[in-house]
This record gives C-alpha cells, structure tokens and sequence, in this order.
C-alpha cells in the first residue's frame, strides 16, 4: 500500500514539475539572455525625434499620464474585468521610473512583455503587438524616454481580485495567448500598405480597442479588428473591417486621412475614446504615414455584422418598434434635437452631423449613441479642425426610457432600419 502511495505522489511530483517546466519553457520562448553588462547607449537628436513621433504614433502619454500630471509618470487605472491595472512611471527617473534600465531591458519589455527585475508585465501594456516593433524602433523610443524630465512619482500597485494578481496566473495566460513576434513585410503588397499594417498592428496597437476579445482578456485569432467594447470603458470600439460599423473599404484614401487627422470627415466623426487617440495620436503623424494606414485599413477582410446575425438589410423593418414609444422619441427629437439636426435629420453641413443615413446611428450596438446623448458628443479640437461644433450632455434632462424612446425613434426614422433601443441598453453609463 505504501509503495502504491509512494508512486502516486512520484507520479503527481513529475507530472508538476513538467508543467512547470512548460510554463517556464513557453513564458520564455524567443527570449535572449541579456549580456552581463550593459553596452553604453549614445543617442543622437535623430534618434530622440524619431521616438518622440513613434510615442505620438502609440499615443504612450495616453496610458502613462494622469491629466494633470507629469509626461509619462504613470499612475491613469485602466479598468480590466480582472480589476485595474495602473499605468508605471516611465521617465528615466532611477527608482520609480525606467533610469536604470538599459536598452535592452526596453527591447526585452516591449518585444517579450518582462520588467526590468524579470517579472511578467499585464497586457494591458500592449506588448502583445509592440512586440512588432523593430529593435530600432525600440531603441528610438527608449532614447526619447530618457529625455523626458524625470519625476519621482510612485507607482500605485494594481488592483487586481485573485488569482490575476499572481505571476502563476499571467504565465499560465502568456503560455496560452501569447508568443513574441516581429512584422514580416508582405512582398505581394506596396510599401504603402507594408508601412501601414506596421504601425496598425505594431506601436499603433489598434487591436487593443478594436480586437474581439474571449472571456480571458485575450484577442481571437482570426477576428482581427472586428470591435469590440473598450476595455474599462463604456464605449465600443466598431469594427474596422465591416461597412456596417466603420469599415472605410468604400472610402477614397483622403477621407479617411482626413478622419484620422482632423476627426472628421464627410461620412463619419469621431467621438469618445477615438476623439482622444485623434487629438493625442493620429493628427500628429505625417500625411505619407496616415496615408499607409488608410491604404491598409482600406484592404481589409470584410466582415458583416448584419451578417453574422442573420440581419442583413432587406424589405421592411427587421423589427416592429412599439408606436407609443416611437411618438415619444418624435416628442423629444422635436424639442431637443431637431434645431441642430434638422426635422429630417439631415445636419448642417460642416457644423452637425446628418442622422439620416449616418451608420453611426444605425450600427447594431447602440452603445456609443446612449454615451453621447447621455454625456455629450466632442470632436477633438485639431489643426485642421481647430474650433468643432460639440453636442452637449442631456443625460440632467432625459432619463433612460427618454433616452431609449429617442434613439429608437432616430434609429426608425428618415430610412433608418436599426434595432429599437431598450431600457437596459439605455442604462449603460
């Protein structure tokens, strides 16, 4: 009996350390040992203005500053399912910032996803696709981080329930969603389109919003940008590759470079957490840049939310909206909205937009509509957009059944075919 014991607990103790040893094996995998000693770093202006650009590229400071607060001190949560996780300071202060470390722990957190110290960093820092980036790409943005002032503000530790707050767990996670890469420029495609899928799927880090998620935080291969809601926020990040939502396969390339570096354009503006990546990101890179990512965002896979749900457009409505709430939400159009929007919900060229027709309006989640009509709608103030109009909160004056019964009525009205709006969805905050 004892010797059936003994071979039990043999058995159990080698098959615990073989899933250790995977564990250890696939957190590591495309990892280089650092050298003993870190070679000098000389960085020239060049090379701190390049990274300067490629930090405006990931929007870095929209993650690592708190409004307020010093560049780049860290300390903004970002809100997870799993609890928050808060930005880290990385100016070159020694202690709290990245002042000690050296290029290559850089490169090591941005392409394998390991601090300094060696312990694995949450993906809410995009590692997942920095890991695209080149080494000289790495080094640049390491060059321009140590220019910036240091600031000795302390790191807030992340709040996170168990067990997402053990390293056990994010290995167990990274053996299972995550492996380090580089981009591979696709020969049968032009530079133009090569440079835009770098900077979409590398320091731009558009799946981050845009990404299909699982119930693990973790993008799914093979639905790319196909949205998502934005993690820790209440918004949704359309998807990219459908028509329906904010897919630009139909766009001239000079829309949606114009989208992207003013925040409108003559189809679609930009609102919520996308009006924040525009004001700090996108209308600061250069126009061959912004014309690399439309020509990417332009080529890729359709999709079809209409599709995937069996409601593709056709004769009638794909369904009935209750008559006393379509004459409420007729009510409040009129008192509320009709005077910028126009009584056929046509806009006012360059100041509103058009309800009419806008599939911003008729999109299948209605979840960015009850945010604006709730909290306001503002477009990014931009060099090529210095004074927009804005649409302010009537979240004081419209309840959720008020606010349900108006865009039910818009989404109904002028030819519009959209889903009624329920009191739960009218709820989201």
């Amino acid at each position: 009996m004892f010797k059936r014991i003994a071979t039990f607990f043999a058995a159990a103790l080698l098959m615990l350390a073989v899933g250790i040893g995977a564990l250890l094996a696939f957190n590591l995998r495309g990892e280089a040992p650092l050298p003993e000693i870190a070679a000098p770093f000389q960085s020239s202006p060049a090379q701190i203005e390049r990274g300067r650009y490629l930090a405006l590229a990931g929007n870095c400071a929209g993650c690592h500053t708190t409004r307020g607060g010093a560049p780049f001190a860290g300390g903004l949560g970002i809100g997870t399912p799993f609890g928050t996780i808060y930005a880290s300071n990385i100016t070159p202060q020694p202690q709290q910032g990245i002042g000690e470390w050296s290029s290559d722990h850089f490169w090591r957190a941005m392409h394998n996803g390991r601090s300094r110290d060696g312990h694995l960093l949450y993906p809410a820092f995009p590692y997942p696709s920095f890991t695209r980036l080149t080494r000289e790409d790495s080094d640049a943005l390491y060059a321009f981080l140590r220019s910036v002032p240091p600031s000795d503000r302390q790191n807030t530790p992340h709040a996170l329930r168990f067990p997402y707050n053990t390293q056990l767990a994010l290995a167990g996670w990274r053996a299972l969603f995550f492996k380090p890469g580089e981009f591979v420029p696709d020969p049968q495609r032009s530079a133009a389109w090569n440079r835009g899928a770098y900077l979409v799927q590398g320091p731009g880090h558009c799946v981050a919003c845009h990404g299909a998620r699982n119930a693990m935080g973790a993008t799914i291969d093979g639905r790319g940008l196909a949205g998502a809601p934005v993690p820790g926020e209440n918004w949704y990040a359309p998807s990219l590759s459908d028509i329906h939502e904010a897919g630009v396969a139909q766009w001239p390339v000079k829309e949606i470079v114009a989208l992207l570096g003013t925040g409108t354009a003559p189809r679609a503006s930009v609102s919520g957490p996308m009006a924040d990546v525009v004001w700090a990101s996108t209308q600061h890179l250069d126009e061959a840049d912004l014309t690399a990512i439309a020509t990417y965002l332009r080529e890729l896979p359709g999709t079809s939310s209409r599709a995937l749900r069996g409601q593709e457009a056709g004769a009638g409505s794909r369904k009935a909206r209750d008559a006393a709430t379509m004459a409420r939400g007729a009510a409040i159009y009129d008192q509320r909205c009709a005077y910028c929007h126009g009584a056929q919900g046509e806009g006012q060229r360059g100041a509103f937009p058009p309800l009419a027709g806008r599939r911003a309006v008729t999109m299948e989640d209605p979840t960015n509509l009850v945010q604006v009509v709730r909290h306001g709608g503002y477009l990014p103030a931009t060099a090529g957009n210095p004074r927009p109009a804005g649409m302010p909160p009537f979240g004081q004056v419209l309840d959720e059944a008020d606010i349900a019964a108006v865009l039910t009525y818009i989404r109904a009205s002028w030819g519009n075919d959209a889903p009624p709006v329920g009191l739960r969805e009218a709820m989201k905050r």
